[in-house]
């Protein structure tokens, strides 16, 4: 079998790890990076979708799998599927459940699906969007409508910051086109959790939940980045949250994708967050979570290709999970996600035993790996239980040799703390 991994970072990494350690040789990643030793790399950018799908079809690759959201909502897998070629992703159509906040929080209006509530407004509905923050509580969330590579949501504590971050978006196109329109939705408070699904139109099947920490820096300061660590399963999030969870979004969404005539296939990523009121959504991806991906994959013990294959020609699937759990921890060039440096050396890295690294930004050059990117690396370990996981993970990134790398380092202390485990 020949597999195709579109995207580049540590989420597509893992997914090609998944497909070595089922023991697939011939696995391609366009145009992925330096770090991905298990694949080829391929020259082609995410989103020249015709270039992809031809290089695919000449290259009879029998399975493609989409990372990056940006290649989704360039419509990659409907120019695979007009070549006759098994992609699992979701058409650009379905893709607008992430490449549209409107259109999602609409979707959950529609259908009942439990979620803030909301106002959404265009550049040239400032005005009626002053005046509808006017009544509104504070603190209050103001996104982009659009991609914006996962910066354009601010959280804003006052009223005055709220109308100068709207102002930013609809009148500065402080994201650009991503932020011509945007939604302003209450501030919903609780513990935030990710539960990811493998859907095939009206079918699902879900995964274990993980948990993300998106700030910076220790005890969530910091600026927000594209997630800084994770871990799986999440102890504050208990089977009866999971299974209310399932029941309010993740079946009612399907089931309405399928009833709005653009049904979905492909990863079903919901935010969500434990409110007093149950489970709500804060957001959904039309793909594998990132850092989520990295905890997560390495507990199926499943081949994912037949997981996937199945799924594209209407079987039914049965997965098999690890008896574990997993911690991972993001190595991030100093600055990030601010202004950082490139082409600092990292050593060291064939030191590191019994955990998993994916690379998120890492360059060669003479032969060494180099930062590339806000994102370096991700550990991952796993272990019977978080905090076996989490001591793992951690004393095996002090091996790594590098400067200008930083991290967390409480990554799942806070949730072991409150659960009572440490």
């Amino acid at each position: 079998m020949k597999v195709l991994v579109i995207g580049r970072g540590g989420r597509e990494h893992a997914i090609v790890k998944k497909f070595k350690r089922d023991g697939i040789e011939e696995i391609f990643c366009a145009p992925g990076n330096p770090g991905m030793t298990e694949a080829t790399l391929v020259d082609i950018e995410e989103t020249q979708v015709t270039e992809l799908a031809t290089w695919a079809k000449e290259h009879a690759i029998d399975l493609t799998i989409v990372g990056p959201e940006m290649a989704l909502m360039a419509g990659v897998v409907d120019a695979f599927e007009v070549e006759g070629l098994k992609v699992f992703g979701p058409r650009k159509t379905a893709a607008y459940i992430e490449g549209s906040k409107a259109f999602a929080k609409r979707l959950m209006a529609k259908y009942n699906i439990p979620t803030a509530a909301y106002g959404e407004f265009n550049n040239q509905q400032v005005e009626q969007a002053f005046a509808f923050l006017d009544k509104q509580q504070m603190p209050i969330v103001i996104k982009a409508d659009g991609l914006a590579a996962g910066k354009g949501v601010v959280i804003c504590q006052t009223l005055e910051e709220a109308k100068a971050t709207v102002n930013d978006m609809l009148v500065d196109a402080s994201f650009g086109e991503a932020s011509a329109n945007v939604v302003i939705e209450e501030f919903l408070d609780g513990e935030e959790f990710s539960l990811m699904s493998f859907v095939a139109e009206d079918k699902f099947y879900p995964m274990p939940i993980a948990r993300d920490y998106k700030r910076a820096y220790d005890n969530d300061e910091g600026l927000n980045t594209g997630g800084m660590g994770a871990h799986s399963p999440h102890p504050l999030i208990t089977d009866e949250d999971y299974q209310i969870a399932l029941e309010k979004v993740v079946k009612p969404t399907v089931d309405a994708m399928m009833t709005e005539g653009i049904p979905f296939t492909g990863i079903l990523y919901a935010g969500l967050i434990k409110t007093a009121e149950g489970p709500k959504v804060i957001e959904f991806n039309a793909r594998f979570g990132d850092p989520e991906t990295e905890v997560i994959l390495p507990l199926l013990e499943t081949d994912l290709s037949t997981v996937l294959l199945n799924l594209l020609v209407g079987l039914d699937v049965e997965m098999k999970w690890r008896n574990e759990q997993s911690v991972g921890v993001v190595l991030a060039a100093k600055g990030y996600p601010a202004d950082y440096v490139k082409g600092v050396p990292i050593r060291a890295l064939d030191t590191l035993k019994d955990v998993d690294v994916y690379h998120m930004g890492t360059g060669l050059v003479d032969g060494e790996f180099v930062t590339n990117g806000g994102r370096v690396l991700f550990v991952v370990a796993r272990g019977a239980d978080l905090a076996a996981a989490r001591e793992k993970v951690y004393a095996e990134i002090k091996k790594i040799d590098c400067d200008d790398l930083f991290y967390r380092s409480d990554i799942a202390r806070i949730a072991l703390d409150i659960a009572g485990k440490v």
